[in-house]
């Protein structure tokens, strides 16, 4: 059962050929912390398919009557291939996420996704990271890129690097809005634990 913990809103913008994994643990994760998440679509028809062929149905999509980027707290960017050109090549997301970042506010993006953000400038002298396939794209753009680390935060921005770091990512999103006891709380119901190396 969702007991909401927060009053801030998060649209997790779902594009054909998306990967699903970084799109549906986020919604999962904040679900659990008790933060209002929904999946819209970047397309009028609200059935997507990801990347490996699994159908999701969204929440809403972007262009349904009423829709309003500004009704969210925070957008976030899934990857996959193809779904993040078909993100960037939605212009009235684009548009959203620059109005946003000239705001100060927050933004989150995995895998491919980052690069969108850097493409529209929004990484210059800001610390992120991506897969590690797309860092080249953050560095011709001037982010700070951090190759090593799994999730980067600076600021109003969150960034990742793939379907791995999926769980890492959407726990700095819970941390952004609810603190740590609220992503330790989470971590636990998940069994998430620093395993030990195998040997």
């Amino acid at each position: 059962m969702f007991k909401q913990a927060s009053d801030a809103r998060v649209a997790v913008f779902v594009a054909s050929g998306l990967e699903e994994i970084e799109g549906l643990t986020v919604v999962d994760v904040l679900f659990r912390a008790g933060v209002p998440c929904d999946t819209v679509a970047v397309t009028p028809e609200r059935r997507v398919t990801s990347s490996h062929e699994v159908t999701i149905v969204c929440d809403r999509s972007i262009a349904d009557e009423g829709f309003s980027f500004d009704d969210y707290d925070m957008l976030v960017l899934p990857g996959g291939i193809p779904g993040t050109p078909n993100l960037r090549a939605c212009e009235p997301l684009c548009a959203a996420l620059t109005s946003f970042a000239a705001a100060g506010r927050p933004l989150a993006a995995i895998c491919a996704a980052p690069s969108i953000l850097a493409e529209l400038g929004i990484l210059e002298r800001r610390r992120a990271t991506s897969n590690p396939g797309f860092q080249h794209v953050l560095a011709e753009h001037g982010a700070d890129v951090r190759p090593d680390e799994p999730v980067v935060v600076d600021g109003n921005l969150i960034t990742s690097q793939g379907a791995g770091t999926a769980m890492a990512f959407g726990l700095e999103i819970v941390r952004h809005f609810l603190g740590d006891e609220a992503v330790e709380r989470v971590r636990a119901g998940v069994v998430l634990r620093d395993w030990p190396a195998a040997e």
